[in-house]
């Protein structure tokens, strides 16, 4: 098969157009539309006398994974599993993901990495773009990646907040799949399961990185929204925290119509499951008097986060009941219809609706989808510009997957 080497490509720029708790604790106007409602200062970096604490597992897999890329791990589990690769075993493999950069420039689009198979996004039904927001505190903090395979492709969403968030989203981007896919539940489909249990190593492996001074993750952290497109039973198996939001478009055969609903929740703190675990760890869901409800330590200023779970953010899950566990979620996809599956940050969702998004793509073919997820940022970026009178825009990221009827190869 044809090995297409690393490839670091930058991608093109358009050009730029022109929420019950307690007291109110007041964020500066700039900040109440973003993750973090308040930075103070420089974090503190972590003790170095806990890089003993953390586990040998962790520093194994750590130490693994640092080594070996997505594909060599695939490679590598074909290779042990010989003729009983299972659904792991492909004769294609494709890995696209975004690579950190410095960046300071306003929707640019963040560089990528593509690894394996050459991947012909356009016959594939696939578009994908991350732009940096404007926010001059921090470079594009959002991340992403997508594996595509003979029995089942992996899409991935990552949204970084705090002032280390680019480099915690960054590190979950590359960890969480690799977890997945050296899970051998990979090969009889228990998806849930797998993915369940991919979220929480990771945030043990994100505290054990922590320890080793690898990453400042005490108050920066991700949001984390995964899909696995099981292509032998048809079924899209998803996983998130936070509220990178998944949302799913069908298009009624009758009438021609397509309709597009949120298949996720926003893991927001002043939802009542979500309040009352927060509450019972002793942390406080707090009104920004502006947008929001946060979570702050009891008598403390931080994290002051407005999501309830996440990866990363280690303060906010010792002392105030953050979670790392997903929600999973499964739909049907009908091979007789239509259907797409978005995954984006909430640049997009801060102000377009699932309707919205499905709207400005539905006149794109399967072999428009690049064309497509542009036109949805530059629609959400405009949205931002519009609403907050320029002065501040958060990173914008869209995942756009054809499926179904006419959805390419």
């Amino acid at each position: 098969r044809a090995q297409a080497p690393a490839a670091i490509i930058s991608g093109a720029n358009f050009d730029i157009m022109g929420c019950s708790g307690s007291k109110s604790e007041v964020v500066s106007k700039d900040r109440q539309r973003l993750s973090v409602g308040y930075v103070d200062g420089k974090e503190d970096e972590p003790a170095a006398e806990q890089a003993g604490n953390a586990k040998e597992e962790d520093r194994g897999l750590m130490a693994q994974f640092d080594k070996e890329s997505l594909l060599d791990l695939i490679e590598k589990v074909e290779a042990e599993a010989g003729d009983d690769g299972g659904a792991r075993r492909s004769q294609r493999k494709s890995t696209l993901s975004s690579v950190t950069d410095d960046s300071t420039t306003s929707f640019a689009n963040k560089q990528l990495q593509q690894l394996g198979d050459q991947l012909d996004a356009q016959s594939s039904g696939l578009g994908f773009t991350c732009r940096k927001g404007l926010k001059p505190e921090s470079p594009n903090q959002d991340s992403w990646f997508v594996l595509m395979m003979d029995k089942f492709s992996m899409f991935g969403v990552f949204d970084g907040h705090g002032q280390k968030g680019h480099h915690v989203s960054n590190m979950v981007k590359d960890i969480l799949p690799k977890l997945v896919i050296t899970d051998a539940r990979c090969d009889t489909q228990e998806w849930g399961l797998v993915l369940n249990d991919a979220f929480v190593k990771t945030q043990e492996i994100v505290t054990a990185s922590d320890k080793l001074q690898k990453v400042n993750a005490q108050m920066s952290g991700t949001t984390a929204t995964v899909a696995i497109v099981d292509k032998i039973s048809n079924i899209v198996h998803l996983a998130h925290v936070a509220d990178s939001t998944a949302c799913w478009a069908t298009k009624d055969t009758e009438n021609g119509e397509w309709t597009c609903v949120a298949v996720t929740r926003d893991h927001k703190p002043n939802l009542k499951d979500e309040k009352a675990r927060i509450e019972k760890a002793g942390g406080r869901v707090v009104w920004d008097g502006a947008c929001n409800h946060r979570v702050y330590a009891k008598n403390a200023r931080y994290p002051g986060l407005n999501m309830s779970r996440c990866l990363g953010d280690l303060l906010g899950h010792n002392q105030c009941g953050i979670s790392c566990i997903p929600e999973i979620k499964n739909v049907d996809i009908d091979m007789e219809k239509e259907q797409r599956l978005l995954l984006c940050s909430d640049g997009v969702w801060e102000f377009l609706s699932a309707q919205d998004a499905s709207d400005i793509v539905k006149k794109f073919s399967a072999e428009q989808a690049q064309r497509a997820a542009d036109t949805l940022a530059k629609a959400a970026w405009d949205r931002w510009i519009k609403e907050e009178g320029g002065a501040v825009v958060d990173d914008i990221t869209v995942l756009l997957v054809y499926l179904g009827k006419n959805s390419g190869s």
